[in-house]
Parts: C-alpha cells; sequence; structure tokens
C-alpha cells in the first residue's frame, strides 16, 4: 500500500524526544516519514542531533501529505522565526490534512488563531494565554486532545501525543490502540500480547 508521507517539521532547537513515538510507529506502519526544514541547510536539535531536511518550508504541499508534525522548540518561545510553519498548520486544515502539535508548536498555533476555535491542550493554560489568543474557553486539561484534524500536547505527553496521531491515521484502533498506550506509557507487559496478536492477524 502506497500512502503519503508523514512530515517532521524540523528546525533549531527542536524537541527531538517529543515526536519519536508517533514518527517510528508511523514508519512501522508504512509511512514514509519526511523531514522539512526553514530550508534544506542543517539543523541542530535540543538534544545536539544535526538534522538536513529532505525538504523546505516552501516546497511543502499539503496534497502530498498525510500529516503535518509539529515539535516544539526553544525558537517558538523565543519570538516569530517559526510562524511560517504555523501558518503552514493553518494551510494543512484548510486543505482537511490534519496536523500535531506538540509543547512550544502549541504556542504558534495559538499565536495564528487556529486553536480559537478547536479543543486542545498543551503545558498549561496560563502558558497559551500568554499569546492573547481567544480560545483560553477550548483549553482542556488532559495529556493530549485531538478535534477536527488537530491533535495537540504538552511537553511531558509523548506516548500520549502519539496514540492520538496513530489513531488519527487509523494505525491502531480500540484495544488495540488501548494495549499500544499501557505499554509504552505504563510498562504494562500484559499490553505486548495484545499488540502480537493484532500483529499476527
Amino acid at each position: 500500500m502506497n500512502r503519503k508521507s508523514v512530515h517532521l517539521a524540523v528546525y533549531d532547537t527542536f524537541a527531538d524526544w517529543e515526536t519519536g513515538h508517533a514518527t517510528a510507529h508511523l514508519a512501522r506502519a508504512g509511512f514514509p516519514v519526511r523531514t522539512v526544514g526553514p530550508t534544506t541547510d542543517e539543523v541542530r536539535s535540543l538534544g545536539g542531533l544535526r538534522v538536513r531536511p529532505d525538504l523546505a518550508l516552501a516546497e511543502l504541499r499539503p496534497e502530498d501529505a498525510a500529516l503535518l508534525v509539529l515539535p516544539g522548540a526553544d525558537l517558538w518561545d523565543a519570538g516569530d522565526d517559526l510562524a511560517p510553519f504555523a501558518r503552514a498548520a493553518r494551510a494543512f486544515l484548510d486543505a482537511g490534512v490534519p496536523v500535531a502539535a506538540i509543547c512550544g508548536a502549541t504556542l504558534g498555533l495559538a499565536r495564528e488563531g487556529l486553536l480559537d476555535d478547536r479543543d486542545h491542550t498543551s503545558a498549561v493554560s496560563f502558558y497559551l494565554a500568554a499569546s492573547g489568543y481567544a480560545g483560553g474557553e477550548r483549553y482542556v486539561e488532559a495529556d493530549a486532545v485531538t478535534d477536527r484534524g488537530l491533535v495537540t500536547a504538552g511537553p511531558t505527553e509523548p506516548v500520549a501525543f502519539a496514540r492520538e496521531v496513530l489513531a488519527l491515521l487509523g494505525v491502531y484502533q480500540g484495544e488495540v490502540l488501548d494495549a499500544w498506550y499501557r505499554l509504552f506509557h505504563d510498562s504494562d507487559a500484559g499490553a505486548y500480547a495484545v499488540l502480537q496478536q493484532a500483529a499476527a492477524r
């Protein structure tokens, strides 16, 4: 089965641990993962990893993608350098292509107005409130939230973030999704058997 690519945004100071569960399991499910940077120049993550993006943001088209993933980064808090990625998220959502944002990327989406009319979460409500956005009443105290094609999560919830992404793209559903989450979030060894049975079908 040919699947459209998942596009992982990468930029200087991106939080490399926040999206690993999601992208690894999407890749295992047959979704090609391509990195997209401000340009194709090398960027460096918060963990010091050097990444040369597969494509530049100017080349990114929603019709070529299954999902856009936006990790957190110090740059989201430092100014508007990453605002073009928030605008790309708007283009994706307008085209009916989902977006997943975690940690500081949620602040960028708040500034762009994308959280004004969607249920969402982040690190804490006052973090987003500092943006002056109009969506405060839609803030949900939850590990991760999905609303109309947009996944949001706080910085301490990479596994819950991945759970929402995997559900959104139909990788896992129902008891299998629950087992995946229990295994990777709760270290529930009993959940492994459920995943093994599902893989054998």
